[in-house]
């Protein structure tokens, strides 16, 4: 009896600052730009990613990887059996990031149309605000605060009623 193997079509992606990666044709049809490109017969050669650097597309790739099998009513509802328990925690740890690079890993997630990763960073950057003032937020993503002290006051005064029940300084 022969042993029967099957060989995954592999396209190659090349990242904005040239660094190129082949990869097989499920792990880039994670992102439905991709996934689109693939499709339409587009990748015969190399696929441009001109808006992703290659340190942030091995970041996508590797995500991609993860979550290549990943059903959608697991990512929708929840870790639902082991693997997906598995995944969510890989997640958290993936998202241990520096600030610019998990911006920046967002932006590449929302341009390739890549759902799954795109919540992954909103939910850390929202986990990231949650139950913070504005001061501490400011402070977490180094945000210059507009207003002068005086200003401040009377914006919290006009929008005292939106407020109440939040913080009160």
């Amino acid at each position: 009896m022969s042993k029967i193997t099957t060989t995954s079509k592999k396209v190659t992606l090349r990242a904005s600052d040239g660094e190129t990666f082949e990869v097989e044709q499920a792990v880039a049809s994670v992102s439905q730009t991709i996934k689109l490109l693939i499709e339409d017969g587009c990748a015969d050669g190399v696929i441009p990613v001109p808006n992703v650097t290659g340190k942030i597309l091995s970041m996508v790739l590797e995500y991609a990887e993860k979550h290549k099998r990943t059903s959608a009513a697991a990512t929708l509802y929840g870790p639902c059996d082991d693997e997906s328990i598995i995944i969510a925690r890989w997640d958290a740890e993936f998202m241990k990031l520096d600030r610019n690079v998990l911006f920046t890993l967002m932006m590449a997630a929302d341009y390739l149309n890549m759902k799954g990763l795109l919540d992954l960073t909103c939910k850390t950057v929202a986990d990231m605000i949650k139950g913070k003032t504005p001061e501490q937020i400011r402070e977490t993503f180094d945000i210059e605060n507009d207003f002068n002290e005086e200003e401040e006051k009377e914006v919290r005064r006009e929008n005292n009623w939106a407020l109440q029940g939040a913080y009160h300084q």
